[in-house]
């Protein structure tokens, strides 16, 4: 079965908009802070779960490097929880995202492919269907925050029917 083909687009926060938020500095105003030598953005995601036993968990994942073009086979989501990625060595790196069917499922009619820079974090909203994270050119390492409790509602996978392509224009 041949791929769809899917092209990847320059992460913005607009474009973003749909799925969550991208976390940088310089989206919202920011304050001075530590004694002038530094300038703090707050409130740069909204961070949520609808589970109250659920815990914060702080980790890192390290991401092999992968090229263009990368082929999608399955998305994942959190339905719960709000899950933040946020790029601490990394090249450029690939998020893919699709808005939610009222199955529950991932409408791939959505399907769209960011291309993120350094300095640039997504927050996916609860329920946001995304492609595992891809760090591009290089090796990639991110911090990574959601709200888990360590049951089946912490990650649902889903593997995609149809395969896409994703390159860069």
């Amino acid at each position: 079965m041949t791929p769809r083909s899917l092209i990847a687009a320059p992460l913005t926060a607009e474009a973003f908009a749909p799925f969550g938020r991208v976390v940088s500095a310089g989206l919202q105003p920011g304050s001075s802070a530590n004694q002038g030598t530094a300038v703090r953005f707050d409130f740069c995601a909204e961070l949520t779960s609808t589970r109250p036993h659920s815990k914060p968990n702080l980790a890192v994942f390290r991401s092999v490097a992968k090229s263009l073009p990368h082929d999608v086979v399955l998305l994942e989501r959190h339905p719960c929880s709000t899950q933040v990625f946020i790029p601490m060595v990394v090249s450029r790196y690939l998020v893919c995202v699709a808005p939610t069917l009222p199955d529950g499922g991932p409408d791939l009619a959505g399907l769209k492919a960011f291309l993120c820079q350094p300095g640039q974090g997504v927050a996916y909203a609860p329920g946001t269907w995304h492609h595992p994270m891809v760090a591009l050119d290089s090796p990639g390492e991110f911090t990574m925050l959601a709200w888990e409790d360590g049951t089946a509602l912490d990650c649902e996978v889903r593997e995609l029917a149809e395969q896409f392509r994703v390159s860069e224009a």
